[in-house]
């Protein structure tokens, strides 16, 4: 299968979770010219707004290959990833992401992320979700824990 069909695989599946009272939003992940995984977003079946179809398969990915990352992966996805699934994209170490409908498309159903992107651009001091650092003590030993040989 070429990367037109991966993308006709990821809409047909987009279209399986909308006729299933999901979101329309569906992601694939190959290597080798081989699927991997799959997802579908499942964020309304779940009340979990971080189920979008990237995450979904890239989790389940990692779960088939026993891996923390997908070096060698080509996520495929029915719609324009969002930022926090771009992100998780680079998190796994995924080379190449496509998309078929661009957010122009995808906004029609009320799906725009770059408000998100919007804010995650601006100063921590300005976003509406405020990230504050509140130092602890005892905050660095899981780390030093992690990075220092056991004996």
């Amino acid at each position: 299968m070429d990367e037109a069909g991966w993308l006709e695989r990821a809409i047909e599946l987009a279209r399986e979770n909308v006729a299933s009272g999901g979101r329309p939003f569906a992601a694939l992940v190959v290597r080798d010219g081989a699927i991997v995984a799959t997802g579908v977003n499942s964020s309304l079946a779940d009340n979990d707004p971080t189920a979008h179809a990237e995450l979904v398969a890239i989790r389940a990915a990692c779960a088939a290959l026993g891996s923390l990352t997908l070096s060698g992966c080509l996520l495929v996805a029915s719609g324009q990833p969002c930022p926090m699934c771009q992100a998780a994209a680079i998190y796994a170490d995924i080379e190449r992401t496509i998309y078929a409908a661009g957010i122009d498309v995808t906004s029609i159903g009320g799906f725009d992320s770059s408000p998100v992107a919007a804010e995650l651009a601006r100063p921590f001091s300005e976003r509406s979700s405020q990230l504050v650092h509140v130092p602890a003590a005892g905050a660095d030993v899981p780390f030093r824990e992690w990075s220092e040989p056991a004996t």
